[in-house]
């Protein structure tokens, strides 16, 4: 398999890196690079400049408003995103429930929600993980009972993340308690706003509160509000998990980690000399990075396995593991190159503080991001559960 670009894709990332030259405001690339977490006004920003570019929907079809590229320009574009050190396009609308009302939503539901997300009329969270639901997701008790016509909503959903921004929420809900789990589970669209739902911050290991309990109590939802049929919310489920695990692996993160722990270990002496000069710590660096660099290989044979219209099995689960396993540790090595200056925990630094930092500016967000950080391994699946499938699909087991 040749995993070099054609010279069509060179001349696309050229476009995309251009673009990005001339069209990223430069104080959110310094937010980025410094490691301060981006704000609800930076994420509407960067989605307003892409949008009007035409490049905010990089999966959906041209008819849709979307870009129509395939699965090599998507990843092309991702992967200059981040080595520009561009905002995230938060997923939940885009690349979430976008798909999901394009292959199951009615015509009103595409006429109406579809363009309100290209706009950002609308900032999307995602109901799915509840207490004791979470991998085992199927386990799900929020109950939607019809009442003439609307639902009536009751239960809670947790680990909402960036619930907090949010206007809507897209959920799984339990409509009918017959037959297996799976066949009993709904997709409804929920207004935020409405009466019921109230939203708790969950505060994290980094003094962050990205992610939230959400709580709805008789929350009257229009059964218009419906996604598809009812009780086949787990097909579409399964099928927008999809689309969140698109570039799991995390390739261009992981090589913006590791440009700035080079960076770091440049700045940073050991007996005199730049750290990355010390023969234990190079190693340790140069075996994540050849390790990086394998997976970006692996990661680039799946993209273009997909793009000739191959669907990922097991490899993304491989892909998953190996990408958050990557990850932390260049987070690890990181707080290693930073010293005693990893030692105090400056939550504050990640958010943007007025207070004078301890030690390098550099060093002020590394232990927050750090254990940010450790989340990696559980969302989207965690990594035992991946394992299993591993060992399921490809070893029988």
């Amino acid at each position: 398999m040749n995993l070099d670009y054609t010279d069509e894709q060179k001349a696309f990332r050229d476009e995309v890196r251009a673009f990005l030259d001339e069209k990223l405001p430069a104080r959110l690339v310094e937010k980025g690079r410094a490691g301060r977490a981006f704000d609800k006004a930076d994420h509407e920003e960067w989605h307003a400049i892409l949008n009007e570019r035409g490049w905010l929907a990089g999966n959906w079809p041209v008819e849709f408003g979307g870009t129509g590229w395939d699965a090599i320009q998507r990843h092309i574009f991702e992967d200059e995103m981040t080595r520009a050190g561009a905002p995230r396009i938060v997923p939940f609308g885009l690349a979430m429930l976008g798909p999901v009302l394009q292959k199951f939503g009615s015509k009103e539901q595409q006429d109406y929600w579809l363009p309100r997300i290209l706009a950002g009329d609308d900032w999307w969270c995602q109901g799915y993980s509840e207490p004791g639901a979470g991998s085992d997701l199927a386990s799900l008790r929020t109950e939607a009972v019809r009442d003439g016509d609307h639902y009536v909503v009751n239960g809670q959903k947790t680990w909402t993340t960036l619930g907090q921004y949010a206007n809507m929420i897209f959920c799984l809900v339990r409509t009918s308690r017959e037959g297996k789990p799976q066949e009993g589970i709904s997709f409804l669209l929920i207004d935020m706003d409405t009466p019921g739902v109230e939203l708790r911050p969950i505060v994290l290991l980094d003094g962050s509160a990205e992610v939230n309990e959400v709580w709805f109590s008789d929350v009257r939802v229009p059964v218009e509000n419906l996604v598809g049929e009812g009780n086949k919310g787990w097909t579409y489920a399964k099928y927008l998990l999809t689309h969140e695990r698109t570039n799991i692996a995390g390739v261009g993160f992981a090589n913006a980690g590791l440009a700035n722990l080079k960076r770091i270990a440049r700045a940073e002496q050991d007996g005199g000399r730049p750290l990355i000069r010390n023969p234990h710590f190079a190693a340790r660096l140069a075996r994540v990075e050849i390790d990086l660099m394998a997976m970006a290989t692996t990661n680039l044979r799946v993209v273009s396995a997909a793009a000739a219209g191959q669907a990922p099995g097991a490899e993304s689960s491989m892909l998953k593991i190996k990408g958050t396993v990557l990850r932390q540790e260049i987070n690890a090595l990181t707080r290693t190159a930073i010293g005693p200056y990893a030692m105090p925990f400056q939550s504050e630094a990640v958010e943007g503080t007025n207070e004078e930092a301890i030690g390098p500016d550099y060093a002020g967000p590394v232990t927050a991001q750090y254990l940010n950080n450790r989340k990696l391994s559980i969302y989207g699946g965690s990594n035992e559960v991946q394992r299993a499938i591993i060992a399921k699909s490809l070893l029988e087991l």
